[in-house]
């Protein structure tokens, strides 16, 4: 596959990256730095913000991944956030009118985004983000995140066929042991001391679950989330 990763120098981008280079996909790394995160991914410079250059990166690709991360430069993220995945979403959706799928001709562009777990539900209607509790610093960035997933869910646009992949509200650098749960809306716990509690996975466990729905499709326009 031709596989193309936005916020490819970023702690789960640069996973992402690496996960499928190691599978042996034909990768392109962007980002706005240029950076060169992983040996074996071709490396270039592009703002998932310009749809333009959006279109012209995913000419051809079989996935797009998007693991880029709303600002933390102690603004509200929101407004701006958003615009990037409008423009991210019409990129990839005016790549694929013009790209020939396997098998029917100009498809949906497939997008795998790379969410948050703020609006993870604790219960119906009662995202995380919203209990009594939620750090505040986080607040901002989940709820941005929160509000990308309802653009996605709004979209009523045939040539776009994305999934939105929540990690566990615990996620940070370690062991790649290959093994992880899906689940939907809910948030997915686990059992340990004192009763259930909010599960973790790996940035590497979270990267082969997003690389796995990028190659399997398995969860068309809808939202996922991985934990142990």
């Amino acid at each position: 596959m031709k596989i193309v990763v936005f916020g490819a120098t970023g702690m789960i981008g640069s996973r992402i990256t690496a996960e499928a280079v190691h599978r042996g996909h034909e990768v392109l790394a962007v980002s706005r730095s240029g950076g060169a995160p992983v040996p074996g991914a071709v490396v270039t410079v592009g703002d998932a913000g310009d749809p333009e250059r959006v279109r012209e990166l995913a000419a051809d690709a079989d996935a797009v991944i998007s693991a880029v991360a709303p600002p933390r430069d102690g603004s509200d993220p929101g407004e701006v956030f958003l615009a990037v995945n409008v423009a991210l979403a019409e990129g990839v959706s005016a790549a694929a009118a013009t790209t020939p799928g396997p098998a029917t001709g100009a498809g949906a562009g497939r997008l795998v985004v790379v969410g948050g777990a703020g609006s993870l539900e604790v219960a119906p209607d009662r995202p995380l983000v919203e209990e009594e509790g939620f750090p505040e610093a986080y607040r901002p960035e989940a709820l941005a995140q929160q509000d990308v997933l309802w653009f996605y869910r709004d979209i009523d646009d045939p040539g776009l066929d994305w999934t939105y992949v929540s990690p566990a509200p615990e996620i940070a650098p370690g062991e790649r042991t290959g093994h992880y749960r899906i689940g939907g809306d809910g948030l997915l716990t686990a059992e340990g001391a004192g009763g259930r509690h909010a599960s973790r996975i790996s940035a590497e466990d979270f990267a082969v679950a997003v690389v796995d729905e990028a190659e399997l499709h398995r969860h068309p326009r809808t939202r996922i989330s991985v934990a142990y």
